[in-house]
């Protein structure tokens, strides 16, 4: 006989859980109690709502399902901002939830919310546990159903009689999602597109690749002479040093670069959504009929066709597409697209900013001090302008950032990043009002011994509203300014170390020694106001 909560881990341990993150409540006691020498690491993070980010970010960095426990209530609604993330980037991630005992349900109790109408837009799956035999069934059903297709997230339920009762119960075996196929017959017709296009263009994205699906995708640009964009925040998916890679298609793009798309005659949208910020706002291509020849490539049947109709629509991964790709196309090799190239590289030169701390100079600095392998978080906000434009991501999953535009990304996200991959560099970039919505995680951080080096960048403004503010409505600024505290005051309260940089010659010395400690380091850069984006100052 095992309790609920026993039954609970039980399961995850069979699905190759090794870590969790949490922040506890009274509502799940006996998973806690289940978690207790269950040999799972246990993250106890400061608020729900980074440590469903962490879990998120965990779930991209793995391809496995995150997982994280937060209590009812204001747990819950605290971790739906993770929740939000893990739908939009379609990242597998399992959330559970405590919840009141099911003899006191629709009474309104203490805390009482019905989860599965809540999350009902944010999930791919919610649903409440109501029988203790039945956890391993539900368990295993959200593992298969987080990965499948578009991975996305799933929220469980858990009342609180349930997970403490007693039962005798089988345990699932691991989940074994469906395979999908890809035939040669297929992928051939697609290359045989391609390669009769005068202007083909890829652009590639989405959560279902892997290192092997980047690396081959570098191999299959090269054989067909193709030139490939990442889209939002997908820029470490092609070494950013291929000859073949020509820069990002999302916000603020490379004028030149937006221009060869939209006079693009054959379009390949490899594993990502063709969304708000890939599209530019939808402008780039005409809805539903594109001019150019369309051939989208997605994991998810339904997405195929949603906005855009395809002249070739194929569900499938990325991953499992390109694998069957280069071997059609070995020996191949066609002129790489020299033109777009040196446009992205001309783009990448930094171009001067207003102030003492030029951001341009910054992440120019750490673009070239990083390891190949170090990895990248940041959250939402103008000031990660600059490290889309001027970072060159050379490893595939070292750009670990929100699709979804979430603030607050960065450092819980760091935090998971340096806990994977303790061998491996993690820098967090954030802004002031970003870094805000999660610092107190750096706590965190500090507890479990994740060594990460957070820039915050502090120009006392919401830089992108007010960038917006002053266009629409010039010289009425209007809510978008803060008074922010001491943030490397902040990292010294926690005996880490902690320094503020007012001028650009003072941070590559700052940034060694934040390198060569071996404690986590906050670096504040105090910035000017004007210098809100890399292409547009603010009066």
């Amino acid at each position: 006989m095992r309790h609920g909560g026993k039954i609970l881990v039980d399961q995850l341990k069979i699905q190759g859980v090794e870590r969790v993150f949490c922040v506890p409540g009274e509502s799940y006691l006996a998973a806690l109690d289940g978690l207790y020498e269950s040999g799972i690491e246990t993250i106890v993070g400061r608020q729900e709502g980074g440590v469903a980010m962490m879990a998120e970010a965990h779930g991209k960095l793995t391809g496995t399902p995150g997982v994280a426990f937060v209590t009812r209530g204001p747990g819950a609604t605290n971790a739906s901002a993770g929740v939000h993330v893990a739908f939009q980037d379609s990242t597998p991630m399992i959330l559970f939830v405590g919840q009141v005992a099911s003899d006191q349900r629709d009474r309104e109790a203490f805390q009482e919310l019905d989860y599965r109408q809540m999350y009902a837009p944010l999930a791919k799956w919610a649903a409440e546990i109501d029988r203790i035999d039945r956890i391993p069934e539900y368990v295993s059903r959200a593992f298969h159903v987080a990965v499948s297709g578009r991975p996305g997230p799933v929220v469980l339920s858990l009342p609180e009689d349930m997970l403490s009762a007693a039962a005798d119960v089988l345990d699932a075996l691991p989940a074994n999602p469906a395979r999908q196929m890809v035939c040669d017959e297929v992928v051939g017709e697609v290359i045989d597109r391609l390669t009769s296009a005068q202007r083909p263009f890829v652009i590639v994205g989405g959560s279902t690749w892997s290192a092997e699906a980047a690396h081959n995708l570098g191999e299959f640009a090269a054989a067909l002479g193709l030139p490939v964009g990442a889209s939002f925040r997908c820029q470490d998916y092609l070494d950013n040093r291929h000859p073949n890679y020509v820069g990002d298609v999302a916000i603020a793009p490379n004028p030149a670069l937006t221009e060869q798309v939209r006079n693009s005659d054959c379009l390949l949208v490899l594993g990502a959504r063709l969304g708000e910020m890939t599209s530019s706002g939808y402008s780039l291509f005409d809805v539903p009929n594109p001019k150019q020849s369309l051939i989208h490539i997605h994991a998810d049947a339904d997405e195929i066709g949603r906005v855009y109709r395809p002249a070739v629509g194929l569900a499938c991964r990325a991953a499992d597409f390109l694998a069957r790709a280069v071997g059609l196309t070995e020996g191949m090799a066609k002129q790489s697209p020299v033109v777009a190239r040196k446009s992205y590289e001309a783009w990448q030169e930094p171009s001067p900013t207003p102030g003492a701390v030029k951001m341009e100079k910054v992440i120019h600095h750490l673009s070239k001090v990083l390891a190949d392998d170090a990895i990248i978080t940041n959250g939402a906000g103008n000031y990660a302008a600059w490290l889309h434009r001027y970072f060159c991501y050379k490893s595939y999953r070292t750009q670990l950032a929100p699709t979804s535009g979430s603030m607050g990304y960065g450092l819980p996200a760091a935090v998971a990043a340096k806990l994977n991959h303790p061998d491996r560099e993690v820098v967090c970039l954030a802004g002031d009002g970003c870094f805000q919505m999660t610092m107190q995680e750096f706590g965190t951080a500090f507890q479990y011994g994740a060594k990460i080096i957070v820039i915050v960048v502090n120009n006392g403004v919401y830089g992108t509203i007010r960038m917006h503010q002053q266009r629409d409505y010039p010289d009425r600024p209007s809510a978008t300014t803060m008074f922010n505290p001491d943030f490397a005051a902040l990292a010294t309260c926690y005996g880490c170390n902690g320094e503020v940089v007012t001028v650009t010659q003072d941070f590559e010395a700052a940034f060694a020694r934040a390198q060569s400690s071996e404690k986590s380091t906050i670096l504040e850069l105090r910035t000017d106001p004007a210098a809100v984006s890399p292409r547009t100052p603010i009066a």
